[in-house]
């Protein structure tokens, strides 16, 4: 074979699997930021109405969507785009006025 074609198949290769590594790992970010949320919540360390429980649910839900659409799990992705939308409406939710 010609050595351009081994470059190219080279390349390719090595970004394919750069790409299955930033996605794989956007999986697993995904996963400690919303158990993590959900954990010190049950432990009372924060509460969730808290910005950090509902901005780390909305991050790895974004996480989770773009995890899940690269793998083609295209259920777990909606079940994580309705995720998503809870924490939109979360964070766009006004706070009542004090006093």
């Amino acid at each position: 074979m010609y050595p351009v074609f081994y470059l190219i198949q080279y390349l390719l290769n090595t970004y394919f699997y750069g790409m299955v590594i930033l996605i794989d790992t956007l999986g697993w970010l995904a996963s400690l930021m919303i158990v993590g949320a959900y954990f010190f919540n049950i432990r009372g360390k924060i509460t969730s109405s808290s910005p950090v429980y509902i901005w780390s649910n909305f991050i790895g839900g974004i996480f989770f969507i773009v995890n899940t659409y690269y793998h083609q799990a295209y259920p777990s992705m909606m079940v994580n785009v309705v995720w998503v939308i809870i924490a939109i409406a979360a964070i766009l939710k006004k706070k009542p006025n004090a006093g």
